[in-house]
C-alpha cells in the first residue's frame, strides 16, 4: 500500500540521502553531505522555500520530491516547480512517481492561487522524460537556461 504524505523535519536525513544518491546516479556528482543536509533542513525551517512530499510503502520512505514556488505575473498565481525527484531503484517503474505527482496535481487543482506545475530534467535522462510525458506533462513549450556560481 503506497501512501503519499507531506514530509516533516524528522524525514530530513532520508531526503538528504536521496539527494546525494540522485546526484551521483544522474550526473556523477558527489555532493557534500553537510551542505545537502543543511539545504534540506532549510525547507523545514522556512516553508516559504518549499516543501517535500514522500511516498511510503508499509512505513518505509521509498521516494520523494520537492516543491518550490515561482510567482507568475502572467497568471497572477504561483507555479509549483517539482524538483529533487527520487524513487529508490527497486521501486521504479511501479507508478510511484505517478502517485506523488497525482497527489501534488490534486493539491494544485484545489488551490486557486496556484496555476500549474513545472519541472526541469537533464536532457540525457530519457527515462525520466518518458515518465513525465506518461503523466501528461509537456516538455515542448520551454527550454531551460541557467547560470550558477562556481
Amino acid at each position: 500500500m503506497i501512501k503519499i504524505r507531506k514530509a516533516i523535519a524528522a524525514d530530513s536525513e532520508t531526503i538528504a540521502g536521496f539527494q546525494v544518491a540522485m546526484a551521483k546516479e544522474t550526473e556523477a556528482i558527489d555532493l557534500d553531505w553537510e551542505t545537502v543536509s543543511n539545504g534540506v533542513k532549510a525547507i523545514f525551517e522556512n516553508s516559504g522555500l518549499g516543501h517535500y512530499f514522500l511516498a511510503e510503502n508499509d512505513g518505509k520512505v521509498i521516494g520523494s520530491l520537492m516543491v518550490t514556488f515561482e510567482w507568475s505575473d502572467w497568471r497572477n498565481a504561483m507555479v509549483w516547480w517539482l524538483q529533487s525527484v527520487f524513487i529508490l531503484p527497486e521501486y521504479r517503474r511501479r507508478g510511484i512517481f505517478r502517485k506523488i505527482y497525482g497527489h501534488v496535481k490534486n493539491l494544485v487543482q484545489q488551490d486557486e492561487n496556484v496555476s500549474g506545475i513545472r519541472l526541469y530534467v537533464d536532457t540525457s535522462n530519457e527515462t525520466a522524460q518518458n515518465t513525465y510525458e506518461a503523466v501528461g506533462m509537456d516538455g515542448e513549450h520551454y527550454r531551460l537556461f541557467e547560470w550558477m556560481k562556481g
